[in-house]
């Protein structure tokens, strides 16, 4: 019985064994096949790296506003007898805009008027009798004195009266009515708003870093979200004195709004080029793998078997213009990049390289090339 018994565990032994030494030679088998497996090459585009002038500029984030802009508003109470405007309209300085009852100033200024007329009568009378000596030169004095306070009123009703028209300070356009017909306003009530329109101001902030390439006359590009072509002014005025708070300086940049497409308060995008150009590496936008430990490119080249490899550079990178951003460390000009299929690589991978469609790189693209 233990015979059998022993003779059965043998063979069990050499059963497990054997299925033992079968698996451990497919493992050898696929993991001398892994080795051996060569991966195919990456297909990628590539571009060289070209030394270019471009003119050194700082950017920001701007606020447009106008050159003038006030809220109309009376000087003197009284109720909305008329509108000669339309909200959102352009006006003419002078233009009048609201008509504010004026009926009692004006019996005041005829009354007055009278009163005048009446006054220079008299005191032409005592100017006659003076010269005969047969006035007392006090009482001459007094209907002088009468006179005058009687043209005072007069013109002080006349202004009054001007008051109650109430203009366009200044020609722009108009913002939206905030009166109605027979409103009694009072003073210093809002009416309505006026801005001028063309040219307008853009007001920015630059670090004080920056601030020695930014000066009066630097040509200055602004674009915002409602256009597609960007505008060009320059730099009118640079504040004299960095906020404390930001460590920034205020800049003010004018230039013109063909149909008042920048509208004050509007959120703008601003860019201050410096006269003189530099030299710079540039390579496409599409060629940098962006990542928290640092940006980097591939670079292709032949290793020492001859075979094209993408070697992993990090890179230093400074402004971005169109389609292209600055290398200030990393990069050599001539050196081969890829442009197009970065994200796939690792570093000494092998690549095939087909530049058959790649696309234009511009400095200046335009939005139907974009």
């Amino acid at each position: 019985m233990l015979k059998k018994a022993f003779l059965f565990f043998v063979l069990i032994v050499v059963i497990v064994g054997g299925l033992a030494a079968a698996y451990a030679s497919q493992i050898r088998m696929l993991i001398a096949a892994g080795e051996s497996m060569v991966p195919p090459p990456e297909s990628v585009s590539t571009v060289e790296a070209v030394q270019q002038k471009w003119r050194r500029s700082v950017s920001a984030v701007g606020s447009v506003v106008a050159v003038q802009g006030v809220m109309v508003s009376p000087e003197i109470p009284g109720k909305v007898v008329s509108f000669s405007f339309e909200s959102g309209e352009c006006v003419e300085a002078g233009q009048v805009l609201v008509e504010l009852d004026a009926s009692t100033e004006r019996a005041q200024l005829k009354s007055a008027e009278s009163s005048f007329r009446l006054a220079q009568i008299s005191l032409d009378r005592s100017r006659e009798l003076l010269a005969r000596d047969a006035v007392a030169k006090s009482d001459f004095d007094a209907a002088e004195a009468q006179a005058q306070q009687a043209e005072a009123q007069v013109e002080n009703l006349r202004a009054v009266l001007a008051k109650k028209t109430i203009r366009a300070p200044f020609s722009g356009r108009l913002g939206i009515r905030q009166v109605n017909l027979g409103q009694f306003v009072g003073s210093g009530a809002p009416i309505v708003s006026i801005q001028s329109i063309d040219p307008v101001f853009v007001d920015f902030y630059v670090p004080q870093q920056r601030l020695a390439s930014v000066k009066e006359g630097y040509e200055v590009e602004v674009k915002s979200d409602l256009q597609t072509e960007v505008l060009r002014g320059s730099v009118s005025a640079v504040a004299a004195e960095i906020d404390e708070a930001t460590r920034n300086a205020r800049v003010r940049a004018s230039l013109p709004s063909p149909d008042g497409i920048l509208r004050p308060g509007m959120f703008v995008r601003v860019r201050v080029y410096e006269p003189v150009e530099a030299e710079v590496t540039a390579i496409p936008v599409t060629s940098v793998v962006y990542a928290p430990y640092g940006n980097s490119v591939f670079v292709v080249e032949e290793n020492e078997a001859g075979a094209t490899i993408a070697r992993q550079r990090f890179v230093r990178l400074g402004e971005v213009r169109g389609d292209y951003v600055q290398v200030l460390q990393g990069v050599n000009s001539g050196e081969q990049i890829v442009s197009n299929g970065a994200f796939k690589l690792r570093n000494n991978a092998k690549v095939k390289v087909d530049n058959s469609s790649n696309p234009e790189i511009q400095l200046d693209p335009k939005p139907s090339e974009a």
